[in-house]
């Protein structure tokens, strides 16, 4: 039978029950609507909490662990060099801090294909000296381009201009915490202690603010050459080098390479920051689960409809074929009349959902934690259009194929003897 006659028909019998098709094809609406929205607005938040840990990570961190040295005299002797050997209240080695050789390191990292980027750091603990008191904070000295460049440094500076640690000597960086600790104003000179016992005077240009209480009430930055003029070192003292690659699932893999390869200790992101990833996975994974329920829900109201449509259509179904329609037919118009339902709905619940989006994307979200941030976060990925449109074509697909099975296997003689 010719395709057009058949979408005619169907159009026909869709057209004949406008409320009913009107009522099934706004369940399609409302749940792909909901689905949009709800994964845009959960998947926007992920990205948000994961950014505010992930963008000021590293994808590999190389340093030098201080541990206990494994080699202990004991396992040297001839006596006990075989033996299992128990020691208590192992201290220590006195392992240098500093990367050896830190500047052939860099090179080597930045002629790797695979590294996007690399930042050398110093962190040091001192004490913030006020009057009579001393406040304890952490001090990471940072190159200010790269730091920027890798981890968009700019965006957690809340006041003041970042670049000012590159131009403005022995200035530095207090994390918002941190200033309020100390009643320091972009402006004033404080006072520094090392743990080395060296002191120093910082100019403070600015407040660093990552949205994490615990971390903006202890650190702070200032450029390398004033951490290394701080505690007293050389222009080649690095503590860490940090590592973003161009691909990020690379990073344990790279990790262990380059642990063996520099004789340092190396961390990769996926490592350290595992329960983010699992966390993020878990209210993705939840976000998905209660859109797809609602489409399947529409689904059955999809199911009802149309099964109630052919029982009302009985001697509809009888005349088309006794006038020569074959079973096959019949299904393909109660199929037909399904896709159409799950096409108009998912199309106005995708442009509906588009807008719940920008509605919820404009609606005021500010705190003083997150200062970057003044609405609610939205994801607009593409991918969840795609999959609300093929569920929203399956679900109705399916709500439509055993209804239009059973119109197919209708005897029209039947119908037509009991009337």
């Amino acid at each position: 039978m010719k395709l057009g006659l058949i979408t005619s028909i169907a159009r026909a019998l869709t057209t004949a029950r406008i409320r009913q098709t009107m009522v099934a094809t706004a369940g399609v609406t409302f749940s792909i609507t909901m689905f949009i929205t709800l994964l845009g607005f959960m998947n926007g938040l992920n990205l948000l909490l994961d950014g505010l840990i992930l963008n000021r990570t590293p994808h590999i961190r190389l340093y030098n662990d201080i541990q206990p040295n494994p080699l202990q005299p004991i396992n040297n002797t001839p006596e006990y060099k075989g033996s299992y050997n128990i020691i208590r209240s192992v201290k220590p080695n006195a392992s240098r801090e500093n990367i050896y050789n830190s500047a052939a390191i860099l090179k080597t990292l930045r002629n790797d294909d695979r590294v996007f980027g690399v930042a050398p750091k110093i962190s040091t603990n001192v004490f913030f000296n006020v009057g009579s008191t001393d406040v304890l904070g952490i001090v990471n000295g940072v190159d200010v381009f790269e730091e920027n460049r890798l981890f968009n440094f700019a965006d957690y500076v809340s006041s003041g201009n970042y670049m000012d640690l590159k131009y403005v000597p022995n200035s530095i960086i207090l994390g918002k915490g941190a200033a309020d600790r100390i009643l320091a104003d972009i402006g004033d000179v404080i006072q520094v202690t090392t743990s080395q016992g060296n002191q120093l005077q910082l100019k403070v240009v600015g407040y660093f603010q990552s949205g994490l209480k615990d971390i903006d009430a202890v650190q702070c930055y200032a450029s390398l050459t004033t951490v290394q003029k701080m505690i007293g070192q050389t222009s080649s003292y690095v503590t860490d080098i940090q590592v973003k690659l161009n691909d990020l699932d690379q990073a344990p893999e790279v990790a262990r390479e380059y642990e063996k390869k520099f004789g340092i200790d190396a961390d990769d992101i996926k490592t350290v920051n595992a329960q983010y990833e699992t966390g993020s996975g878990v209210r993705s994974l939840i976000s998905y689960a209660v859109g797809i329920t609602l489409l399947i829900v529409s689904g059955f109201g999809i199911y009802n409809i149309l099964n109630m449509m052919i029982y009302e259509k009985m001697d509809t179904i009888a005349i088309l074929k006794a006038t020569g329609f074959s079973g096959g037919d019949v299904s393909k118009i109660f199929i037909t009349i399904a896709v159409s339902i799950g096409i108009a709905g998912g199309l106005a619940g995708m442009v509906l959902g588009y807008l719940a989006c920008l509605g919820i994307d404009r609606i005021p979200f500010e705190t003083e934690a997150i200062p970057g941030v003044t609405t609610f976060p939205i994801d607009y990925s593409i991918r969840y259009y795609i999959i609300a449109a093929v569920f929203s074509l399956v679900t109705t697909y399916f709500a439509g194929f055993f209804p239009a099975r059973k119109a197919g296997r209708i005897d029209p003689v039947d119908i037509i003897r009991g009337k």
